[in-house]
């Protein structure tokens, strides 16, 4: 088995890890392919190296369970779970005191604070069902989560010539890089489990600034017919129009505006997916922890950001001249002056720049696929 990749129109299967009926798989296995593989993608050793602390962890016993007996706990409470905690982040590395007290003190709530960031939660200093639940994943399961994207990583060596957009969609972000330089990032929504985004890779090449949509056949026919069935003005009401007939339903396109699905821009990759990135005039989605909403596309918390970025060396193309294009509810696609490389990959384990192991709940399913289970290692 393996997992089905786009790149620049060209279909391919590319099996992510080798199955463990083939042979044992650990850190020194990966090392046995080309020897510039690993050493081209920097999150590759730095995985290896939690990889080491980790495996050190599990012949020590492991970390121990946390019990919890409440949906929550915050600084000044007192219980047994407490302490837990406290031992489960002093295994780990992320509680360094000698404190063995069933009280939630500043220190465990700075300690909570580190962790949170780790996960990807919001940094509250509260210890929640949802936190404890990820503290209680077995170091086990921890290890294969680490070798199985130090594969992903060998398999993507980066290069260090050209801007890069890169979406990891379990962090929910956009990352934009120049060479090995990480320029800026932005919250993302992506596609929810129904309806999952592809993993491919391809070339933007165009901007549309007030742009239609196109409404999809399948949207279509399970969305807007059973509402075009409940209410006549369905249609003029959210400013839709049909524009012909095609296999037995309406061709329906959404008017730029406010009311507009993509919002006031999309940014353009051409591919067999119907894949874009774009705005959205739900805001309000970006608040979540978890942001797997979408039909597939991909909607930027920060569009403008992004489309002054890529139109900076453009003749003309300045702040004003962006917003106005933006919100003049007349369609204007603009051909970038070159090709900017896109990405969109599948992270649940990484290391950031500040040194922070990172981990992230797998929304796809993608790491409990049979060939990518190490568990007899």
């Amino acid at each position: 088995m393996g997992t089905l990749i786009r790149i620049n129109g060209t279909v391919f299967i590319i099996s992510l890890l080798i199955s463990i009926n083939s042979f044992a798989f650990n850190s020194d296995t990966l090392r046995k392919g080309s020897a510039d593989d690993y050493s081209n993608n920097p999150q590759y050793e730095r995985l290896e190296h939690a990889l080491q602390r980790f495996y050190e962890i599990q012949k020590n016993g492991g970390w121990p369970k946390i019990i919890a007996k409440q949906k929550f706990y915050l600084k000044g409470q007192s219980a047994p779970a407490i302490k837990q905690i406290k031992e489960r982040l002093r295994v780990s590395g992320d509680f360094n005191l000698d404190d063995t007290t069933n009280t939630f003190t500043n220190e465990l709530v700075l300690a909570v604070l580190h962790v949170q960031k780790r996960f990807g939660f919001k940094q509250n200093g509260v210890a929640d069902v949802t936190l404890i639940k990820e503290l209680n994943i077995p170091v086990e399961d921890r290890i294969q989560q680490l070798l199985l994207n130090m594969q992903r990583f060998q398999e993507n060596p980066l290069t260090n010539s050209e801007t890069r957009l890169v979406v990891n969609i379990p962090e929910y972000k956009l990352h934009v890089y120049e060479g090995s330089l990480h320029l800026f990032d932005m919250e993302i929504v992506v596609g929810s489990e129904d309806h999952k985004t592809i993993l491919f890779n391809d070339e933007m090449t165009s901007i549309v600034f007030s742009p239609y949509w196109n409404v999809p056949p399948s949207i279509v026919e399970n969305e807007l017919l059973p509402a075009m069935r409940r209410s006549k003005n369905y249609l003029r009401n959210n400013g839709y129009e049909i524009t012909g007939y095609e296999d037995g339903l309406p061709v329906i396109r959404q008017k730029p505006g406010v009311q507009n699905s993509l919002g006031q821009v999309k940014f353009v990759f051409p591919n067999d997916h119907r894949i874009y990135f774009h705005d959205t005039p739900a805001k309000g989605l970006f608040q979540y922890s978890k942001r797997a909403f979408s039909h597939g596309c991909i909607r930027l918390s920060e569009p403008f950001k992004l489309a002054q970025y890529l139109l900076k060396n453009a003749p003309g193309w300045n702040e004003d001249k962006i917003w106005n294009a933006m919100t003049s509810g007349t369609e204007q696609w603009v051909k970038l002056s070159r090709p900017f490389q896109v990405s969109i990959t599948y992270y649940t384990a990484w290391v950031d720049d500040a040194g922070l192991l990172n981990f992230r709940q797998d929304v796809y399913g993608l790491d409990k696929t049979p060939e990518n289970n190490f568990a007899n290692l």
